[in-house]
């Protein structure tokens, strides 16, 4: 598979949830795809009512994948997440009854809404790619995802997540309101036109799993300058050295940020990354990583807002690839 071919197979994956999901651009579909690609998983965190779950269902739906989807709640427990073993009176033995984790993606809505004993069931899972259940590991099929939701405004009967599982996700996006009347309007007309609230049933996949598991190995053998490299490692850096952060992003927030880069790079058809890359994904993958100190947060500060800052202030490199041009 040549990077002509994998550019037309993303472009075409993004047109076809483009005809369903309204949005004032590509880019958000395009961060999506990134870690999707990047092999990483997602958290949402939005306002009620944008859109947070029926995207990740367009998607799973676009990519051929199958997806299954957990309603976090209070009472939620581990095993109904990974599963447990049950006894089977026919084979006079305890079988294993596999949860809703055994999937390829897997859609957490409202996550926050779960006690933290059932929240960390998954951190193994997003981690590692396996599971144990009584002493007994089991490996996840690729291609697999997290793809989480939550809601930031509703606090009451919420757990926020620990920082430790909010270091798993790759990235945190937000949807945010349609800026334009135009666009706002086209979802109502686009309900008229489907007849009913999801039209999910009727998507067609325009990508098959085998095709994604060879994009992803792709992802792998995209060029990185080492100017590329340390942009990036200086950007990290800069996030623990802010007077107003108490923690910065971790090593894991770097290899997070190249593998979006690396994606990028791929989405847009080039077999190396660019700085403009690393920028497009940089809030995207490094603020949900940051924490403040709490005097700073008080005065309105934000870690969006701090990334940015850096961004701007270090120095970009001129020169990020090689001299003869690579190709897979």
């Amino acid at each position: 598979m040549n990077i002509e071919e994998i550019q037309q197979l993303i472009q075409k994956t993004i047109d076809e949830i483009g005809k369903v999901f309204v949005t004032e651009d590509q880019s958000l579909i395009k961060k999506i795809l990134c870690g999707f690609l990047a092999g990483g998983h997602i958290l949402f965190e939005d306002n009620p009512g944008l859109g947070k779950t029926l995207l990740v269902k367009i998607l799973a739906k676009t990519t051929g994948c199958e997806w299954k989807r957990i309603q976090f709640t209070p009472d939620l427990m581990p095993s109904d997440i990974l599963g447990t073993k049950i006894w089977k009176g026919t084979s006079l033995g305890f079988e294993l009854e596999k949860g809703p984790v055994f999937t390829n993606f897997l859609l957490a809505d409202e996550i926050n809404r779960a006690m933290p004993k059932s929240q960390s069931a998954l951190l193994e899972a997003m981690e590692e790619r396996q599971v144990s259940i009584e002493g007994t590991t089991h490996v996840l099929k690729p291609p697999f995802i997290v793809m989480a939701t939550q809601n930031p405004i509703e606090m009451e009967g919420t757990y926020p997540l620990p920082e430790a599982q909010m270091d798993r996700f790759m990235m945190k996006l937000s949807l945010g309101y349609l800026k334009s009347e135009e666009k706002e309007c086209q979802v109502l007309k686009r309900r008229i036109m489907w007849q009913k609230d999801d039209p999910t049933a009727d998507i067609q996949s325009v990508i098959t799993m085998e095709q994604i598991l060879k994009i992803q190995g792709q992802v792998e053998k995209v060029y990185v300058d080492d100017n590329v490299l340390m942009y990036i490692t200086r950007i990290i850096r800069k996030t623990r050295e802010d007077s107003g952060v108490k923690i910065g992003a971790s090593p894991r927030g770097g290899l997070a940020l190249l593998k979006l880069s690396r994606a990028k790079a791929l989405i847009d058809g080039r077999d190396y990354v660019i700085p403009d890359d690393v920028k497009f994904i940089a809030v995207d993958a490094l603020a949900h990583r940051i924490i403040l100190h709490v005097e700073h947060i008080l005065e309105g500060k934000t870690p969006e807002a701090i990334v940015k800052n850096i961004l701007k202030n270090v120095e970009v490199p001129k020169s990020y690839r090689r001299d003869k041009a690579g190709g897979f």
